[in-house]
């Protein structure tokens, strides 16, 4: 699912090197364990709405017995117990790239390898790639099914309002979508103490019918879950793609590990998350033993009929919570690809200035928007949009194990068999859940796949061609050593006054440099070559950030070194490397850029449809100065004609 790295409530506590808060006092850590609840929890705790009902009521319903509720509980009850609890709170999360998670993260993390090693990491690296891309698609489905699950309480209240389902939805969708610009940081705050309502009613309703029928607590013995798939077979194994459900979100915990740390989580998971939501699940599956024919919502029908519009305002308000947190995940995912290189320069906009990686991306809300509320016009009930819901989530989390096993065996050094046993537990029961999944594709499924497929060849395009790119550049140029040859040959007037050019590569001279030189025959007094390097880590500490190197002459040298979190700033580099002697002034600077134009060769060195989309992506593309907040007034671009 996806899930924001950034976008939450306030984090003052530092990690370790392991992402782990070993100082926190008991105050702090409850504070971050209520503040992770809305962002870390909001999708996993919306799935009672919709997960039992579709296991019974949905596309492949099973008939509502006392074997067959049992054995359900008994799938999901393990399912979280397995998948979140073992695999994500005790394993996954150990697996943190310098405190961050997330797959992205880890894809960055195993691709961090030396010698040979590293031609195989490519295969890797696109599958890391293309799991990151399904979350886009997933994404869109999520806040739909979600929010219609909620409102669709409405025509239980009364069946007049039915028809005001579809609308509703999509006027809260819209409203939700176009707040996005405003930031979460306002209602940040809130996020927690609603879910921690939500979590405490979920339990609340879940013991009143455990109460009335407590023999559906037997169904925590993994026997049920064995004989309903041997008794029902096929239909049995189908069902799983509903019995799914429950572990939508799993991801979650994973990627927020960075901001709120393994304790809290755990602490959250452990202390309130799990005990409310299997007491739920229990709650409703007591409910059907006793009412079978409530199975149409069995999560509504937990609710008395005095509290029912509250709760339909309860569940919805949860639920935008929950979209909240997938919406501002897309925006981070977005970030992260673009500093890895993997898509172009968008418009950024930080909401906040107290809370680190609450960003708002225009281009990917309003995509975001269009699909989402076109799935809710297409689909018109949650219960169709289950149908096509989990196949990117249970793909997401095969690479996500895949990776693991790389991960224990070739850096943390563990054995075959250690590794083996472990990964090969999880890759199995992820592996159940994806083939129950697959059968969806022909009712929806498709969907993500569709929109992972387009990201995954936007990324790969973009990637490729401007690596095509970078080497016609560097036969435009010269490497430093070269250049200051022949200007001791045939020296320039140098003109009063510091010039900053922005280079792909720190080794060679920027062509820009070159082209400023051979048409107006002058360089200026003091030359700084300014190269920013993405680094394979979220974060870069400030001592590391910046390497300054004379290369005298006048000329100098600044690599400036960024997580695939971070924003580049060139004031902040600059300052940075004032720091370390080298005396700017940043005001009276004129900062150099290469203006590339592109076109299609006769023999082109990719296809000409890739081709054409590379320079359709380099025309929207955000351009250099206006991304790292160089001011206009101090920029002088200069024209460079290269062919893909």
């Amino acid at each position: 699912m996806i899930r924001s790295d950034q976008a939450r409530g306030t984090y003052p506590e530092k990690t370790d090197m392991h992402g782990s808060r070993k100082d926190l006092s008991g105050s702090q850590l409850a504070r971050l364990s209520l503040t992770g609840l809305g962002v870390v929890f909001g999708d996993i705790g919306t799935s009672p709405l919709y997960a039992i009902r579709e296991c019974f009521h949905g596309e492949y319903g099973i008939a509502v017995t006392q074997g067959n509720v049992f054995g359900i509980l008994s799938l999901l009850f393990w399912a979280l117990l397995i998948i979140v609890t073992l695999k994500y709170l005790i394993f996954i999360l150990r697996a943190d790239n310098h405190g961050e998670g997330g797959v992205l993260a880890l894809t960055a993390l195993v691709r961090q390898d030396n010698g040979s090693r590293k031609t195989s990491r490519w295969g890797l690296l696109l599958t890391g790639i293309f799991a990151a891309c399904l979350l886009y698609g997933d994404g869109m489905i999520t806040p739909a099914i979600s929010v219609l699950s909620a409102v669709e309480g409405v025509r239980i209240i009364t069946p007049v309002l039915r028809p005001y389902i579809v609308p509703l939805t999509i006027v809260i969708l819209s409203g939700l979508f176009l707040l996005q610009h405003r930031g979460t940081a306002r209602v940040g705050g809130l996020f927690g103490p609603v879910i921690l309502i939500w979590f405490i009613v979920l339990a609340v309703l879940g013991c009143l019918q455990i109460v009335r029928y407590p023999q559906v607590l037997l169904a925590v013995s993994p026997w049920y879950a064995v004989e309903f798939l041997l008794l029902n077979k096929l239909h049995g194994f189908v069902v799983l793609g509903a019995v799914f459900l429950v572990v939508t979100g799993a991801e979650a915990l994973y990627a927020d590990m960075g901001h709120f740390g393994k304790r809290p989580i755990r602490l959250a998971w452990i202390g309130l998350v799990l005990p409310a939501l299997v007491l739920n699940y229990f709650g409703q599956g007591a409910l059907l033993v006793n009412s079978p024919q409530e199975a149409h919502h069995p999560f509504y029908a937990l609710v008395p009929s005095w509290a029912m519009a509250p709760m339909v305002i309860l569940s919805t308000t949860a639920t935008i919570i929950a979209s909240q947190a997938i919406i501002t995940g897309a925006f981070s995912l977005t970030w992260q690809a673009i500093q890895l290189g993997y898509l172009p320069r968008m418009r950024i906009t930080h909401t906040s200035a107290a809370h680190i990686g609450q960003i708002y991306v225009p281009s990917v809300n309003w995509l975001l928007m269009a699909c989402t509320i076109g799935l809710v016009i297409g689909f018109q009930s949650s219960s169709k949009l289950a149908a096509a819901y989990g196949v990117a989530v249970t793909s997401t989390m095969l690479t996500t194990t895949i990776l693991f096993y790389v991960l224990a065996r070739e850096r943390w050094g563990w054995s075959m068999l250690r590794a083996g046993m472990l990964t090969g537990l999880f890759f199995l029961i992820d592996f159940s859940f994806f083939c129950a999944n697959i059968t969806k594709i022909l009712h929806g499924a498709w969907f993500p796949l569709v929109i992972a497929a387009i990201i995954f060849t936007l990324m790969l395009t973009w990637k490729q061609g401007r690596t095509i790119l970078s080497d016609q550049l560097k036969n435009l140029t010269l490497p430093f050593g070269e250049f200051k040859k022949t200007l001791e040959s045939n020296p320039p007037q140098r003109i009063r006054g510091q010039a900053v050019f922005l280079t792909g590569n720190p080794d060679i001279v920027p062509a820009a440099l070159i082209h400023n030189l051979n048409h107006n025959k002058i360089l200026h007094s003091e030359i700084i070559f300014l190269h920013f390097k993405t680094e394979d880590i979220p974060r870069t500490p400030s001592l590391d950030k910046v390497e300054v190197e004379n290369l005298k002459g006048g000329f100098h040298r600044i690599i400036a070194h960024y997580g695939f979190m971070e924003e580049p700033k060139y004031d902040t580099i600059l300052a940075l490397a004032y720091e370390k002697g080298l005396e700017f002034k940043i005001e009276n600077a004129s900062f150099f850029l290469g203006r590339e134009k592109l076109f299609i060769g006769k023999d082109p060195k990719m296809s000409r449809w890739r081709a054409s989309l590379f320079l359709f992506m380099s025309r929207n593309a955000m351009d250099a100065a206006s991304f790292f907040s160089i001011p206009a007034n101090q920029v002088i671009e200069i024209g460079v004609e290269l062919q893909l």
